[in-house]
């Protein structure tokens, strides 16, 4: 499609290129999964329909030919208290990751997120965790960058006992600037610090963002509403908290 006008391609041509890219494999010979050709078919309408809203293009032709793929639903994991409990045990021989995990589980923060925090963050007269940014390593670099979506743009109110649990880690810290990450580790890091906590604990194992799958367990069995915990946990949309529940 590089070279060719929008207007001039066809439902036709869609179907046709749909069928190319079914018979694409990785760079490991596998067929892509119908969750990726769903997206990439998505991001191709986008195209189209921005150029209906904005341009007068007439019809969409990856509308009239049809969806390709489909979303897997694929089962969440999650730990319910008292499995999380008996982990975050096991995590105590380790400050750094005892606390970094209390912030993830009772939080229920991305690991981006987690990882982007500073000292400056926290306000701990109201009790408070401001969450407005995200940390990635890319080529060997430490990159900030905004989080996930507006929406994670938000301030959380932290239980009592974890607003202590926070202040005694930052008094652990030697000499912390205002802005400078108070967990400088990798999310490599925090996968090595789960997998031995569920082997010395015998905990079922889950990923790191699984934590905030249980997280969001945790408050719909505590009876929070859909739209408390979309505004809780960032999410952009109440049908994503939904699908959690």
């Amino acid at each position: 499609f590089k070279k060719r006008k929008l207007s001039e391609i066809t439902a036709k041509d869609v179907i046709d290129w749909q069928n190319e890219i079914r018979t694409l494999t990785d760079s490991k010979g596998k067929p892509y999964s119908t969750t990726y050709l769903k997206t990439v078919h998505n991001q191709l309408s986008a195209i189209f329909n921005h150029a209906i809203r904005y341009y007068g293009l007439q019809v969409n032709p990856a509308q009239r030919a049809g969806n390709m793929g489909s979303e897997e639903r694929r089962e969440m994991l999650f730990w319910t208290k008292e499995e999380y409990l008996k982990f975050a045990d096991a995590m105590m021989d380790k400050p750094l990751s005892y606390y970094a995990f209390e912030m993830l589980y009772w939080c229920g923060i991305r690991e981006g997120e987690l990882l982007a925090l500073t000292p400056s963050d926290f306000d701990f007269a109201a009790g408070t965790v401001r969450i407005n940014k995200s940390y990635q390593r890319l080529k060997g670099q430490d990159v900030i960058t905004t989080p996930k979506t507006p929406k994670s743009n938000r301030v959380i109110k932290m239980p009592q006992f974890l607003c202590e649990e926070m202040q005694d880690y930052l008094k652990q810290l030697y000499g912390p600037e205002p802005d400078s990450r108070i967990f400088p580790i990798t999310k490599h890091y925090l996968k090595r610090e789960m997998e031995r906590g569920c082997k010395e604990t015998g905990v079922k194992k889950i990923r790191i963002h699984d934590l905030r799958h249980s997280a969001i367990s945790l408050l719909i069995d505590m009876g929070f509403s859909a739209l408390a915990i979309a505004d809780r946990v960032g999410h952009e949309s109440i049908d994503i908290t939904y699908r959690y529940a």
